[in-house]
């Protein structure tokens, strides 16, 4: 089976993340891709297979005898998709021999060159996209249907290799993924994550994240008789958001820049609730960004009165580059096996995080590989059968170079 088809096949299953959750997974739903992945890892070959009853999947390929000796590598990705649009109900749509131009889909939603300027250099390859109404959920099933793809061309291939070992987390897009990930019995030395990115993508720093809610306590009156009584926890909130840097929002930042994202804002006249992330490459900066909220809540305060506005601030996971930069083998070989392949390795900072990031911080340097997959996390989410295909060869390359 191709990458492509198994990505088409575990998309089609509801995993989505729930932030609300307090459990692990927050969603039982997980278990539902979890369980097929299981038996698929059976029927390909690989070894100790094990479903945690925190819907964490681990899996072992040993090493080829003879080749015992060599570092054992692990690879990795997330079963959950983004609540940030909806996943249940995915149809994947195929679109072959794309021509580069702007792409209709199902329900009139217009992938558009304008705004994604990448897919003119897509033409001529097989394109994967939503049907419009959902997202795709490639962050991350093309990282597993990579990484099995994979596994399964080394097992039929009988590539020579040192042990390999496979992990499926639940809960990454809620920045819980490696919460309950057990480092020592994954038994690998070192590891990558498959999550995101362009193929050729190499990732090794990554945000700094944290998590705010604003929580506003209005005090709601008649409006007729409101002078000088009312406080609209609604109008207190837009005033609390208008406070922060206007220039630092996701859609005004690149590259190493930081930013403030205002994910929702509910409420009405008695209360309202504002839910922020907070991301910087740079710690300092990232803990400047708190101190801007807390002077803002400590304002706020004082002009409508103690209590009225309450901040609580999570720690999501911090850059992962002070701890793969002693290990920059796992950098060198993933651009060693990428040349061989004749594709550009792309060294960029990951605007966001991944399991990798809270992994390295566990003592398993977990540097990111990109999927091959554009604009994740809504309708416009795409990827191609080619794309997957180089990153699945990036994987078996990788282990070629480990095992010499």
């Amino acid at each position: 089976m191709q990458a492509y088809e198994r990505l088409i096949k575990y998309a089609k299953v509801y995993t989505t993340s729930d932030p609300k959750s307090e459990t692990t997974p927050s969603t039982k739903r997980q278990f539902d891709l979890a369980n097929i992945l299981v038996e698929e890892m059976k029927e390909i070959g690989i070894q100790d297979v094990k479903l945690y009853e925190n819907c964490y999947v681990y899996g072992v390929i040993p090493a080829t005898k003879g080749y015992e000796d060599k570092p054992s590598i692990g690879f990795i990705a997330h079963m959950d998709t983004a609540p940030a649009a909806p996943g249940e109900n995915v149809n994947p749509q195929i679109v072959e021999n794309y021509n580069g131009e702007d792409l209709t889909l199902l329900n009139g939603t217009v992938l558009s060159v304008e705004k994604f300027p990448h897919l003119k250099n897509l033409k001529g390859r097989t394109l994967i996209t939503t049907d419009g109404t959902t997202l795709l959920g490639a962050d991350d099933k093309a990282g597993i249907a990579e990484i099995m793809t994979a596994c399964e061309r080394i097992i039929n291939e009988n590539i020579p290799h040192g042990k390999i070992c496979i992990g499926f987390t639940p809960d990454e897009e809620i920045g819980r993924g490696a919460s309950k990930f057990d480092v020592k019995n994954f038994g690998a030395e070192f590891a990558y994550t498959m999550d995101g990115g362009v193929e050729g993508e190499i990732s090794y720093e990554n945000f700094n994240a944290s998590a705010a809610i604003v929580e506003i306590h209005g005090v709601s009156v008649h409006p007729g008789s409101a002078k000088d009584t009312m406080i609209n926890a609604t109008n207190v909130g837009i005033e609390f958001d208008r406070m922060l840097p206007q220039g630092e929002k996701p859609e005004h930042t690149e590259g190493y820049e930081g930013f403030y994202y205002l994910e929702s804002f509910k409420g009405n006249t008695d209360n309202a609730v504002l839910s922020y992330i907070l991301r910087d490459h740079d710690a300092c900066k990232l803990d400047s960004k708190k101190t801007t909220l807390k002077l803002i809540e400590k304002l706020l305060n004082e002009k409508y009165g103690e209590g009225t506005v309450k901040l609580t601030i999570t720690d999501q996971y911090k850059n992962m580059a002070e701890h793969v930069k002693p290990c920059m083998h796992l950098i060198d070989n993933a651009k060693a096996a990428m040349e061989i392949l004749n594709v550009t390795p792309v060294i960029e900072p990951i605007r966001g995080g991944t399991d990798g990031a809270t992994l390295s911080y566990m003592g398993l340097p977990c540097p990111n590989l990109g999927t091959g997959g554009y604009a994740f996390h809504g309708e416009y989410e795409h990827i191609t059968v080619e794309g997957m295909e180089i990153a699945t060869n990036i994987i078996i390359e990788i282990l070629k170079k480990y095992a010499e």
